[in-house]
């Protein structure tokens, strides 16, 4: 009976044991496959990544071919020009790829404020760009007072130009250097607009604004030489231009160059707008031509979307320049 008893213990040990080798290998079947999914998916994931970048590069470089199309037939630039319309850009890329397509957008940066142009070349304020700028932050969607904004600019103007000493309520390296964390003064001009946000006065909300506002930075450029074109000019740059603007007189160019009968070559073409005849702008102000673009293409496949956003400088047809670009 004892000799039984063992065996039968044994027979129920092994039947055991068996069971869970079998339990085992299935738990790593199952892990296994599992993990070859997860490989077979992060390959797909990977593959469909790279090739939604390529699709965002290859708007990047059919709005190069736009830009530089385009200087080829024209002296001028203007919102009537096929670079300017996005919807038209993109609408065919859907043709070019197998399950994706891009969506393009050109941007005209000498339609901005040129920051770095509030200061001349011998450290003090250009005038006629201050006047520009003091009008922009004087519009109520900003809500600033006097006081904050004269301040707010003094500060853009210590931080661009090269000495070491306060413009009134303005800050040098004393003031930064007394932050936590601190640091320097730039004393240079801006590389990226960015740098709005290290200068004393100028808040996230007043920069960044919200999507019904726009903050400060979708009017502003470090690039080009401080002209402004009037033919693509955002209206709130257009009545910054002089004193006697008004949302009404703005309304009236806006309708005066979408007309395309309407020569916008000369970027006097103001003085013929109704209502205009009293209107001054500093002509060193104002252009018709554009040199400098920021070229955002999106590349989309599906849920996947790949962004390439790059600044560019147009000399010619035949010399288009990178600045700087970036892939998110």
């Amino acid at each position: 009976m004892k000799g039984r008893n063992v065996l039968t213990d044994n027979r129920g040990f092994a039947l055991i044991l068996t069971v869970l080798m079998v339990s085992l290998m299935v738990v790593l079947t199952l892990h296994f496959s599992r993990s070859v999914r997860s490989a077979l998916f992060a390959s797909a994931n990977l593959k469909d990544g790279v090739r939604t970048g390529y699709m965002a590069r290859s708007g990047f470089n059919c709005g190069l071919a736009f830009l530089s199309e385009d200087a080829a037939f024209s002296e001028s630039d203007s919102l009537l020009e096929p670079w300017a319309d996005s919807k038209r850009l993109s609408a065919y890329s859907d043709t070019l790829f197998e399950n994706g397509r891009f969506e393009l957008e050109i941007v005209d940066l000498t339609g901005k404020i040129q920051i770095n142009k509030l200061v001349d070349s011998d450290g003090s304020f250009d005038e006629a760009q201050k006047g520009v700028l003091e009008r922009f932050l004087s519009l109520d969607r900003f809500g600033l007072d006097a006081d904050a904004r004269r301040n707010l600019i003094d500060a853009v103007k210590d931080w661009i130009d090269p000495d070491h000493e306060p413009t009134r309520f303005g800050a040098e390296n004393g003031y930064y250097q007394s932050l936590d964390p601190p640091y320097g003064c730039k004393n240079g001009p801006m590389e990226a607009l960015g740098e709005l946000l290290a200068i004393k006065g100028m808040s996230p909300d007043l920069f960044y604004g919200t999507p019904e506002d726009p903050g400060i930075s979708n009017y502003l450029t470090v690039r080009g030489k401080g002209r402004i074109n009037v033919n693509t000019a955002d209206p709130l740059i257009l009545k910054a231009l002089a004193e006697e603007m008004d949302a009404s007189l703005v309304e009236e160019m806006i309708q005066y160059r979408r007309d395309e009968d309407n020569d916008l070559h000369d970027p006097e073409w103001y003085k013929k707008v109704p209502g205009m005849g009293h209107v001054a702008i500093e002509p060193s102000l104002i252009t018709s031509t554009s040199r400098y673009f920021e070229i955002r293409s999106t590349g989309i496949s599906g849920s996947l979307k790949k962004r390439v956003w790059g600044t560019v400088r147009r000399e010619d047809p035949k010399r288009i320049d990178i600045l700087g670009w970036k892939i998110e």
